[in-house]
């Protein structure tokens, strides 16, 4: 918690994430550095490659497979291109649209979307799946699923996997190794500004998919690659990069830094501790309790808890509290990390007292 600025009351790093220390004075030196007209796009490009370097060692894989660009739905639309005609995408209902949308825009040519119930995922997957699409954590939800039946049942029929660690690296413990392609941005539990995101592709990945979207930063020297037409791309997962948005990127590298210095395990255990103990206050029962192992953790537990709030009612009383929350799909969301401690589950009790959606059952 020393590593923030004063959290208290800030219940929402599922929609965006506090600065830690560290960005916020990387983000300032930056600024300065800017105005004084000391920054370079070479400078820039070493912070890139140790973001790049700190976000494989968070995911457990080799910087090599790993592409740096600025929004998730622009990396999921590279594999979105790469599907054949005619192919089946399963996704579970009311995954988040960045997952989703890439895919119903292939509808032109043939590819079909179907979504399935989440805890039917697995079970979804048949002979005729191209992909399956998934988040590790429910954005509107918080609920985790296990990787585990999803790629498997996705190897049996030769499917490929991706999936979407926005809601889940930096609080949940996760390996990008088992998915054929990850997308995260950084944005909220990793702390970083915005404009910071990462795809994992898989060796055979790399093999299959294309660089639909390269620059002149895909380029194995992305310094002799400005000009055309002749044009060396990068033999590994780089040949997918963007151009990165400069700025972004000190208080992004900052962010990671101190995310790979913490203990997942331990993260998780204090963010899904609060959330008990919040619904214990409620009288509402613990949510992800005995659903299995999570995504490559073994963890159990949410670390963003939902109550029903058709209405917006408690949204609204949690606000006028001072608390800082979110509403999604008709239920009030609650997100825990590392600013938050046991204040801030009283805080939200006292909040909510009298309040009947976020008191019944959930």
């Amino acid at each position: 918690m020393d590593s923030f600025p004063d959290g208290r009351g800030y219940l929402a790093a599922c929609t965006a994430g506090l600065p830690t220390l560290g960005t916020i004075a990387a983000q300032r030196a930056d600024l300065d550095a800017w105005s004084r007209a000391e920054t370079s796009p070479a400078g820039y490009g070493a912070l890139v490659e140790e973001g790049r370097a700190l976000f494989a060692s968070l995911v457990g894989v080799p910087a090599a497979q790993v592409a740096t660009g600025s929004q998730t739905s622009v990396m999921a639309a590279v594999v979105a291109d790469a599907l054949p005609d005619d192919a089946e995408v399963v996704v579970p209902d009311g995954d988040f649209s960045s997952v989703v949308f890439p895919f119903l825009a292939q509808a032109h040519r043939g590819v079909r979307v179907r979504s399935v119930p989440l805890d039917r995922l697995a079970a979804s997957v048949g002979p005729d799946t191209a992909l399956v699409v998934w988040s590790a954590v429910q954005s509107a939800s918080g609920v985790v699923t296990d990787p585990d039946p999803v790629v498997a049942a996705a190897r049996r029929v030769g499917a490929l996997t991706l999936c979407d660690l926005t809601q889940a690296a930096g609080v949940l413990p996760v390996s990008a190794a088992p998915f054929d392609v990850t997308v995260t941005h950084a944005y909220k539990w990793l702390c970083a500004p915005r404009g910071v995101a990462f795809m994992t592709l898989s060796d055979d990945a790399l093999g299959r998919l294309r660089p639909v979207q390269a620059g002149w930063y895909a380029g194995e020297d992305v310094w002799s690659s400005c000009y055309g037409p002749a044009m060396r791309l990068a033999d590994d997962a780089r040949r997918f990069d963007v151009s990165p948005a400069w700025q972004a990127w000190p208080g992004a590298v900052a962010a990671l830094r101190h995310a790979v210095s913490l203990d997942p395990r331990s993260t998780w255990r204090h963010a899904t501790g609060l959330a008990d103990r919040l619904c214990d206050a409620l009288g509402s029962p613990r949510q992800g309790r005995g659903v299995g192992a999570a995504a490559g953790g073994g963890a159990e537990g949410q670390a963003i808890v939902t109550f029903p709030d058709a209405d917006g009612t408690a949204l609204r009383a949690v606000t006028a509290a001072g608390l800082t929350a979110s509403g999604r799909a008709g239920r009030l969301r609650i997100a825990f990390h590392h600013w938050n401690d046991e204040d801030d589950v009283s805080a939200v009790v006292a909040a909510l007292a009298g309040v009947e959606p976020a008191t019944s059952q959930a």
